[in-house]
């Protein structure tokens, strides 16, 4: 189908979910050491703490490789970028299933984070082009989808399978099934999205918007509290809660549900009321990880906490991304990329203070401690983002490419949503 008939009948551009597919993928391998962790601590003979580096290195890797990959392939072909980012990210996973080297496999998930940063910031411009400036967010919500679909059907399963065949098996999985995505996405990315007219001193004057860097802000300090949280939610599970270790996947569907479902509230919700949106699930988020602390006593209690956490905490996700390259007018690239590196700054460093937390006297309290502080946090971008924020709003721009030259029906700017 067309992307005119497409937009007429309101749904998105198919290559929207192309790439939701290739974020699924990206999502599952970045979340799934969570489920994992106990064994691959115990295999390759650290603690569980100094395992969850394997978490912060990635974050690492995506908040280096967002912008640097992006600003490096920016006059390349979208498409050649996807493919490339692919190919690594899957041999990154056979040099760490191979490996019995604590330090090979950190590296290699650096490595593979730098292949990931890349695919998502040139994913989410290319997704958002497709768009169009009226259903952005939408596209967005989607792009994230497939990170949270992850946290459904991804991460559960491969918390299954590296029960019974080790951690092993679902690094051997990812790798396969990228390489399998690498073909797929050089087949349906259509050779329109390709070729862009970039300017890197435009992409870089971008960064000189406020309200730029409070949207980053607000992405940093939200997703650093539900994965300060979420990176150390196994042992909280099964030590504190007394939840089977075969269990805990099941509890990890449920978040994924919950992060589903916010995505796609935030992702609906979003380009009608964004600041709404994210200052009511931002605090919401909050509550949800302090009641964590006293209430995850309780096997079923901790269960319906963790799903809300992940279906408060997601929903400011698609928003404060699709703010960001709204607030970056022409030059969206390095927006985009920023915000990637936003929400992963906040991975890193909220699983470094979680895993901190951990080992302090707070225990396995520390981790939703750190969480909570956080969320609450991020009210601060957020509020003064509201206040600042204009009838004036740059667009969310479909950005122009040398096939495809813009139509001249497409507004010039996007109505307020305040």
């Amino acid at each position: 189908m067309s992307s005119t008939s497409e937009a007429a009948s309101g749904r998105l551009p198919f290559v929207v979910r192309v790439l939701a597919a290739g974020t699924f993928l990206m999502g599952t391998t970045e979340f799934v050491i969570a489920g994992l962790l106990p064994e691959l601590s115990g295999d390759l003979g650290v603690s569980v703490s100094q395992g969850g580096l394997l978490i912060t290195a990635f974050a690492l890797g995506m908040i280096i490789g967002s912008p640097t990959m992006a600003m490096a392939t920016l006059r390349l072909p979208r498409r050649h970028t996807l493919i490339l980012a692919l190919s690594v990210f899957s041999l990154g996973h056979v040099v760490a299933a191979l490996s019995t080297s604590f330090t090979v496999v950190l590296v290699a998930r650096a490595v593979t984070a730098l292949a990931t940063g890349a695919f998502w910031s040139v994913g989410f411009v290319v997704a958002t082009a497709a768009a169009g400036p009226e259903k952005s967010t939408r596209a967005t919500g989607v792009m994230i989808g497939g990170l949270t679909l992850a946290n459904v059907v991804g991460v559960p399963i491969g918390s299954f399978v590296g029960q019974y065949v080790g951690w092993r098996g679902p690094f051997w999985a990812l790798a396969a099934l990228s390489a399998l995505a690498a073909v797929f996405i050089g087949r349906f990315i259509p050779a329109r999205e390709q070729h862009a007219a970039v300017s890197l001193r435009a992409e870089f004057a971008a960064l000189r918007q406020g309200r730029l860097w409070l949207a980053l802000g607000a992405a940093m300090l939200i997703m650093g509290g539900v994965l300060a949280t979420y990176s150390y939610i196994t042992p909280l599970l099964t030590d504190r809660a007394g939840i089977p270790e075969s269990a805990v996947p099941l509890v990890l569907i449920a978040f994924g549900i919950g992060a589903l479902g916010g995505t796609t509230t935030g992702g609906r919700l979003g380009d009608r009321r964004p600041m709404t949106t994210t200052i009511t699930a931002a605090a919401a988020t909050a509550v949800v990880l302090l009641l964590l602390i006293p209430l995850s006593t309780d096997a079923l209690t901790a269960t319906a906490l963790v799903f809300l956490m992940g279906l408060t905490g997601f929903t400011v996700n698609p928003v404060v991304t699709a703010l960001a390259v709204r607030f970056a007018g022409d030059a969206p690239t390095l927006a985009s990329a920023m915000s990637t590196s936003a929400f992963n700054v906040g991975v890193a460093a909220g699983s470094w203070f979680a895993g901190t937390a951990l080992d302090s006297p707070l225990g396995l309290t520390g981790p939703p401690l750190v969480g909570t502080v956080a969320a609450a946090l991020t009210l601060v971008p957020l509020t003064a983002l509201a206040v600042r924020t204009t009838p004036s709003v740059p667009r969310i721009v479909a950005q122009r490419t040398a096939s495809a030259p813009p139509r001249p029906e497409e507004p010039a700017q996007a109505p307020s949503h305040h």
